[in-house]
């Protein structure tokens, strides 16, 4: 990769096997949204972008130029060689497919808290709610950052709230789980960070499940999103389908180590398919 400014902007030139609008919009971040002259507008780690991506180059607007640096690079997780680990799905005929299909999927490097609450939210939702959600969670209780955006809420800030003050959120059942997983959170009776370290799955699941509305589906897209642990797989709906459909005895030991990785990619293929 090569990477300079121009005026105003950051652009990464030969980013390989990557797609900015599929590893954005399939499902496990719920931040970003396509704006009518096609770049991606968001907020993550109290930044705020706008992405274009043109051929295999990367145009980073409206963000530090040193944050490409010290969060981008990591938060499009663009330092894995995903071009082998896709190599390697060939060996499957699925996989081979969807990779295909879709290629470019990367697994995006969120902050831990935010991706627990959003995936917390997400519980028996469907995406566009999920992000309407999260919008009116950031702006209720977020800092500004300027021309209508807001950071995630830290959990302390949310730790110090009763479930009431939720209510503008509209998020029914799921205000009090948001509660106590930021009361868990804040105290360090569930510790992200220890847990961001640790290479122990099922330790980090069994954790994350302390806090209420916080099954395996939930802790697992939490470890995979939030602590880029890329042998996580998170099971809902559509996962299960593929499981029984084409997997009866289990993924392939081609994926070994990355299943989180093909589960995106399977999930996405199927869901278009």
């Amino acid at each position: 990769m090569k990477v300079f400014s121009s005026g105003n902007d950051t652009i990464i030139e030969n980013v390989p096997y990557f797609d900015l609008g599929l590893s954005l919009d399939c499902g496990q971040a719920f931040r970003f949204s396509q704006s009518a002259d096609g770049a991606w507008h968001g907020v993550a780690g109290g930044f705020v972008l706008d992405a274009l991506q043109k051929g295999d180059s990367l145009i980073l607007r409206n963000t530090p130029p040193e944050a490409f640096g010290s969060f981008w690079l990591d938060y499009f997780d663009l330092e894995r060689d995903y071009e082998s680990i896709v190599a390697g799905f060939s060996e499957d005929e699925y996989l081979k497919r969807a990779c295909a299909d879709f290629p470019g999927i990367h697994i995006l490097r969120q902050e831990p808290w935010e991706a627990l609450c959003s995936f917390i939210i997400s519980t028996n939702n469907n995406i566009p709610r999920i992000k309407g959600i999260v919008g009116r969670l950031c702006e209720s209780f977020g800092k500004p950052l300027g021309n209508g955006s807001f950071t995630f809420p830290d959990a302390d800030v949310l730790a110090s709230l009763e479930v009431e003050a939720l209510a503008p959120l509209r998020a029914g059942f799921r205000h009090a789980y948001i509660l106590d997983a930021a009361r868990k959170v804040s105290d360090k009776t569930v510790n992200l960070q220890a847990l961001a370290d640790c290479d122990d799955l099922d330790f980090i699941r069994g954790e994350l499940m302390k806090i209420k509305g916080v099954g395996p589906k939930v802790a697992e897209c939490a470890i995979l999103y939030g602590m880029g642990k890329t042998d996580a797989f998170p099971v809902d709906v559509w996962v299960k389908r593929i499981m029984q459909e084409m997997y009866p005895d289990g993924l392939p030991a081609c994926t070994n180590g990355v299943r989180g990785i093909a589960q995106q990619y399977l999930f996405h293929w199927r869901r278009n398919n």
